[in-house]
């Protein structure tokens, strides 16, 4: 992966030694959930100051080809505000009658930047996905020639799989070998959660990079399980233990690298997660910025904020850096953010990182 000339980020610093300012190169998202209708116009106004996002395709039904790619984008585009910087980059979820020519062309004529995998059954309307890898074959092979890169979600499905062991399993049993028959096609493991996933990635970072989400940085498995069921900590890939999560922060504070920001931003309605089989995912679009800020400056990492949050992107996707900047400023009390917004009439609880938030983000 060619990587750009990185620079310091420019910061300021109180009479204490502690950084009150911070001017990055303006974030985008690599992984993001905007969903359709009512919600989509409810939760697109909370990604608009990052540039670029990737858009999933698992809609129902699901986003296949490359004129249901359009038709989404131009309802994505309908619920952002006039003047706000985001630009949706458009995914096709891959099935096992996807038409690999129907893939190039619409990379090719910029309707989509990458191809989502789904093994069927791993997550939020996954159903669609794939089953037997050998029948999507030819679409991997259409696309490594054609450059357009694969977004995997990285588990297995079979039942005999611990799930806090699926994703090193699916690494063993799918990734390497897809990788291994397909040379040159190139992968983003999207919302990686384990030490075995960072070294993975790390160790094929010619033609590899992760995604990494705002949640994992936070939460560990207690965080859902321990003194209560915590259901609006509930995602997938699940969070796993602590000696994960710390892996997971060396990884994205690592500077120049395969590591990247993808927020996996979620939304589901409450009356959805609240339920004996509640639905997975975690809703951080409104806070992402100042939970990270928060968590690079805990651990002395903030000058590598822009490579992880605005850089390395870009790079993978072999893409320009956005041109503006954001600051991120911090401030003496804690910053209030919501802890729910209204979605027609359902309600979506924003995720809760259990500790206050003392970054603020303003244009530069």
């Amino acid at each position: 992966m060619l990587l750009p000339a990185f620079h310091r980020a420019a910061g300021q610093y109180n009479p204490m030694g502690m950084m009150n300012s911070l001017t990055i190169t303006r974030p985008d998202d690599w992984h993001l959930h905007l969903r359709d209708g009512a919600m989509l116009a409810a939760v697109a106004p909370h990604s608009a100051d990052f540039g670029r996002a990737i858009i999933m395709p698992n809609l129902v039904p699901p986003v296949v080809t490359g004129d249901q790619a359009r038709a989404y984008r131009d309802r994505i585009l309908a619920a952002i505000p006039e003047g706000a910087a985001l630009r949706p980059l458009m995914t096709l979820y891959l099935t096992e009658t996807t038409d690999p020519a129907d893939v190039v062309a619409a990379h090719a004529a910029g309707l989509i930047a990458a191809v989502k995998l789904y093994p069927a059954g791993a997550t939020t309307n996954s159903a669609s996905g794939v089953t037997d890898f050998d029948r999507v074959r030819p679409v991997l092979e259409a696309m490594a020639e054609a450059g357009v890169p694969l977004c995997v979600h990285g588990e297995v499905t079979d039942p005999a799989i611990d799930i806090f062991d699926r994703e090193a399993v699916f690494i063993d049993r799918v990734l390497d070998p897809v990788r291994r028959a397909t040379p040159g096609l190139r992968v983003v493991m999207e919302h990686v959660t384990t030490s075995d996933g960072v070294d993975y990635v790390s160790a094929n970072a010619a033609n590899m990079g992760a995604t990494i989400t705002t949640h994992h940085l936070v939460i560990n498995r207690n965080a859902i399980l321990a003194g209560g069921i915590r259901p609006h900590y509930y995602c997938l890939p699940v969070a796993k233990r602590e000696s994960h999560r710390l892996a997971l922060r060396r990884a994205a504070m690592s500077g120049p690298g395969p590591f990247f920001l993808g927020t996996d931003s979620a939304p589901h309605p409450d009356r959805a997660k609240l339920q004996p089989c509640g639905c997975a995912g975690c809703f951080t679009a409104p806070n992402t910025m100042a939970i990270l800020a928060q968590v690079f400056e805990e651990d002395g990492k903030l000058d590598n904020l822009e490579a992880f949050t605005s850089l390395n992107g870009p790079a993978f996707y072999r893409l320009p850096a956005n041109e503006d900047r954001i600051r991120l400023t911090r401030q003496d009390s804690p910053v209030s953010f919501p802890s729910e917004i209204a979605a027609g009439d359902e309600t979506v609880t924003v995720f809760d990182p259990g500790f206050p938030l003392f970054w603020q983000t303003e244009p530069a």
